[in-house]
């Protein structure tokens, strides 16, 4: 297995409240790193907003643009199963409807969406496959979530020959292939490794042995994920990475958690990357056994009910619904005629742990 690399320190951007006793430590930690940083407490925005249960990150509707009647969005999502990509499907549907609505199309001018992809994030083959047979039926727009950052560039070379615009979310392209997509939605992938490293760290008392079980490498935002946990971790002079597994390299990733599990009986923190892996973890024996503590990503109901019964301390959660509404909304403006939008967009998550995960304010973070 891969032993973490060592990287440099990055500035510490993490949102939310720190885990039990330890919020206001983690706070008096971060502040000073993060003082003249921000001068918006964006934040404090999303949480005021939530309090009546809706996002604050939607967009509004500009009625102003020349669409063409009829269009068609083609989605081609990472994985299709899973409340992550159900969220993700349904602020996706919402604005399709939104955009139809104020601007009064007929049944016949209206916008429609078609979203598949395949049943697993791994199975990048089916993705492309699916992308090709997409790019042949010629939609006015694609949106795709990419399971290999470098694995579609002859379709995105062909979506462009054809002149249909490509909007990435989650997910995106390698930096070389960016120019050839006309936005990029996401949440704060790097940020979101940072507020998992900072928990964790705290909540393991600054000390001690931490595992990454990780989705696959060549996911550009498990890369930022994974990225900016380490730079957190490295702050803490008292704490080792031990192991950092990556489920693409391995031939089983349950019998690869349990074998680090048994390696490092002492260990003291788990970071898991994404949803599937972090309900992996819970459902591994062996990781019931253990006494380290852990911080997941995505606050899908198992992981809730993890949080609520003391076996994991809290995860980092994005607001998916948000994330499918404003890739549609960069769509509709991809398909209006010398049209520009602010790239990459970027969405906010929320640390949801047992003294948050009942306010208003997580609401929209909860799948």
């Amino acid at each position: 297995m891969k032993k973490a690399a060592v990287v440099s320190v990055a500035l510490l951007l993490l949102l939310g409240v720190a885990f039990g006793a330890r919020r206001e430590e983690v706070k008096d930690q971060v502040d000073p790193l993060t003082a003249g940083v921000q001068e918006t407490t964006e934040a404090e925005e999303v949480q005021e907003s939530a309090e009546d249960g809706e996002s604050s990150q939607l967009p509004e509707i500009d009625t102003s643009l020349d669409l063409p009647a009829g269009a068609r969005i083609a989605v081609v999502s990472k994985s299709t199963k899973g409340e992550f990509w159900s969220e993700i499907k349904r602020g996706m549907s919402a604005a399709v409807s939104a955009v139809n609505e104020a601007y009064g199309f007929s049944k016949s001018e209206q916008i429609t969406m078609t979203f598949e992809g395949a049943d697993s994030e791994l199975d990048v083959e089916t993705q492309i496959n699916t992308l090709d047979a997409v790019i042949s039926e010629n939609p006015t727009a694609i949106c795709i979530s990419v399971s290999d950052s470098d694995s579609c560039q002859a379709q995105l070379e062909g979506a462009r020959e054809n002149g249909i615009p490509v909007v990435t979310f989650d997910s995106g392209v390698s930096e070389e292939e960016q120019e050839m997509v006309f936005a990029h939605c996401s949440s704060d992938n790097e940020q979101i490794g940072q507020e998992a490293g900072g928990q964790l760290a705290a909540a393991m008392g600054e000390s001690g042995q931490v595992a990454v079980f990780s989705a696959q490498e060549k996911t550009q935002s498990i890369q930022d994920r994974v990225s900016g946990f380490l730079e957190t971790i490295e702050s803490y002079e008292d704490i080792e990475v031990v192991e950092v597994v990556y489920q693409d390299e391995v031939d089983d990733m349950q019998t690869a958690i349990e074998e680090v599990l048994e390696e490092y009986p002492s260990l003291g923190g788990v970071f898991c990357t994404n949803a599937d892996i972090s309900e992996l973890y819970l459902g591994t024996d062996k990781a019931r056994e253990c006494t380290a503590v852990m911080v997941g990503v995505d606050a899908t109901e198992k992981q809730q009910e993890a949080i609520r019964s003391g076996d994991e301390i809290g995860v980092v959660s994005q607001d998916p619904y948000a994330i499918g509404y404003q890739t549609i909304w960069a769509a509709v403006q991809a398909m209006s005629m010398g049209t520009e939008v602010d790239s990459p967009i970027v969405l906010e998550s929320a640390w949801i742990d047992a003294e948050t995960i009942d306010d208003a304010a997580s609401e929209n973070f909860l799948y």
